[in-house]
């Protein structure tokens, strides 16, 4: 069970930087320095993978490699695996938001000649380092350098449209592509080397001053991912290479037509037979990542939505069972007992889903803003929260606070101010801050943007939206020292 405590969710890509998109250099430093100032102990961070259809986190190439976007150059400039003046005529960059489009251009062929540098300077033990973490990670890393090798290759184009005999991984076009492409794979390795390389400094950073990192796992992977292509025997993929049934949600708050997502389902069946092997590793690499895991999705492992992969809504989908307590139970008896997972618990829950949830003494989530929808759930309340629970305002996923309560009804704001005993709202953020942080949840998460009391256009996500995501940055000069004094008093004086 997680320990009273309070924390603050905000990916990476949101810090401030010169190079068009937050790194893990010194501004995730001095974020981490932030925290433990205002009393918080932990960092909530979105799924690190790289980045795909939409530039969505929760839509990467793999589910075990690092978002290359992430690297810190300075830091490469240090290492002396990056010439200084490399960086004197970079492009500019807008401060407020990330530009996937022109960012990926101009990191990737960065860090392209990084690797020319790296082989041709790179100390004895820089290039023993680099080795090992090839060896260590093999299991993923050969595949993973593959597929985005064979991806360049092909201009971005998805995998089932590759060549017949390298989609279908055939040993000859697999041992022919190694060969065509081997300084394009160790490029793609040695970008892996440096990302883990920094990520682990980070934590390593974090944990000097007492802040522990929330990581996430997306439940499923994306069809055009190294998971996908290497690993086809898992998924509900038909010879063609193409989905024939795709994850997504019916209709609910978020939508009206449902969610699809188009990620290809799993074959439990399968997995099941192999032990979950494919999830234990995946559990594993994670927590070498994170100190907490989030699983995005959970009720998806007690039933999920299966959709056609014909239809172009989700509304004409079904529930199928899934595999239940069975790979927890696996993943358990590889990784040892207490596993330190929180389950995404929100959506359609039924008595099921909370019996799984509970089987495990995995905390849920209880979002604050839903408490104060027409027939909710008055779980979302705090006066009903229990410890072992993790409570946030709203998610990546929700409108900002300060959004939220404009388009509030009457009828729902009039009910809030009355649980809340506020006259106005004018300072709404802070209202329900105080709310969370008294209850008695063991885990409090606020997004920065509530705490900059930021509008909806500062939003993260619109679930459901394909494009026009996950661009948000703040400027250091949001966080100003009365603001971590804020914060700081409210925390500990809830005895956080």
């Amino acid at each position: 069970m997680l320990k009273r405590a309070s924390g603050i969710l905000l990916h990476p890509t949101s810090l401030p930087g010169k190079y068009g998109i937050g790194d893990l250099g010194d501004n995730a430093r001095r974020f981490v320095d932030f925290l433990a100032e205002a009393g918080q102990k932990l960092w909530q961070v979105l799924p690190l993978g790289p980045t795909g259809y939409g530039d969505s986190p929760y839509q990467c190439f793999s589910a075990f490699a690092g978002n290359p976007l992430l690297i810190d150059l300075e830091q490469l400039v240090r290492d002396d695996a990056l010439q200084a003046d490399e960086l004197t005529h970079t492009r500019s960059f807008p401060d407020d938001r990330v530009l996937f489009g022109e960012v990926i251009e101009f990191k990737l062929a960065v860090l392209r000649h990084s690797y020319v540098r790296f082989t041709n300077y790179a100390t004895d033990e820089q290039q023993k380092a680099f080795e090992i973490f090839c060896t260590d990670n093999a299991s993923w890393l050969d595949d993973y350098a593959l597929f985005m090798a064979l991806k360049d290759a092909h201009r971005g184009a998805p995998w089932h449209t590759w060549e017949d005999d390298i989609a279908r991984r055939t040993p000859t076009a697999l041992s022919k592509a190694r060969r065509d492409y081997a300084q394009q794979v160790q490029t793609h390795k040695y970008m892996q080397f440096q990302f883990f390389q920094q990520w682990t400094a980070v934590r390593a950073y974090a944990a000097e001053k007492n802040v522990q990192i929330i990581g996430d796992i997306p439940i499923f992977v994306a069809y055009d991912s190294a998971d996908a292509w290497a690993n086809r025997e898992l998924f509900q993929i038909d010879e063609r290479g193409h989905p024939t049934f795709i994850a997504g949600v019916p209709p609910d708050y978020f939508s009206p037509t449902g969610q699809r997502w188009g990620n290809p389902l799993y074959r439990w069946d399968v997995m099941a037979k192999q032990g979950y092997v494919w999830w234990i590793e995946r559990t594993k690499a994670a927590l070498k990542l994170y100190d907490y895991v989030r699983i995005d999705h959970f009720r998806g492992f007690e039933s999920y939505w299966e959709v056609p992969a014909s239809e172009p809504t989700a509304m004409n989908g079904r529930w199928v069972k899934g595999p239940n307590k069975a790979l927890f139970e696996a993943i358990e008896a590889a990784l040892g007992d207490n596993l330190p997972i929180i389950a995404e618990d929100l959506g359609i829950i039924t008595d099921e889903v909370k019996e799984l949830r509970d089987a495990f003494d995995f905390p849920g989530m209880r979002l604050l803003h839903f408490g104060f929808v027409a027939d909710s759930d008055a779980n979302f309340l705090p006066h009903s929260y229990i410890p072992n629970c993790v409570a946030y305002a709203g998610t990546h996923d929700n409108d900002t606070t300060v959004g939220w309560w404009k388009n509030l009804d009457d009828d729902s704001r009039e009910q809030a101010r009355e649980y809340l005993g506020i006259a106005t709202g004018e300072h709404i953020c802070w209202d329900l801050f105080r709310a969370l942080l008294m209850s008695t949840a063991n885990t409090v998460i606020l997004t920065l943007q509530d705490l900059l009391e930021l509008d909806s256009d500062a939003r993260m996500n619109f679930p459901g939206r394909a494009e026009g995501n996950w661009f948000w940055r703040f400027r250091w000069d949001q966080l100003t020292p009365a603001l971590c004094t804020r914060l700081g008093k409210m925390t500990r004086m809830y005895g956080r």
